[in-house]
């Protein structure tokens, strides 16, 4: 984990190289990003638990299916 010293050296050189006007526009994209990533993974984790639902309905219906005939 980086120190207090060398986070302070990343921010200078990142200033230096951005400008402070980019910054705020740097910060807001990389927030966004971070939520469209976390959206993301809350959708997935969602259609997973879907797709492994219907997995087993479907499972239990072949399994009745296949007891009938």
């Amino acid at each position: 984990m980086p120190g207090g010293t060398e986070l302070v050296i990343v921010l200078v050189i990142v200033a230096l190289l951005f400008g402070g006007s980019k910054l705020p526009k740097l910060a807001r994209s990389l927030g966004s990003a971070k939520g469209e990533f976390e959206k993301g993974l809350k959708e997935g984790e969602s259609k997973g638990s879907k797709d492994s639902k219907s997995e087993t309905d479907s499972k239990a219906t072949e399994s009745t299916d296949t007891s009938d005939s």
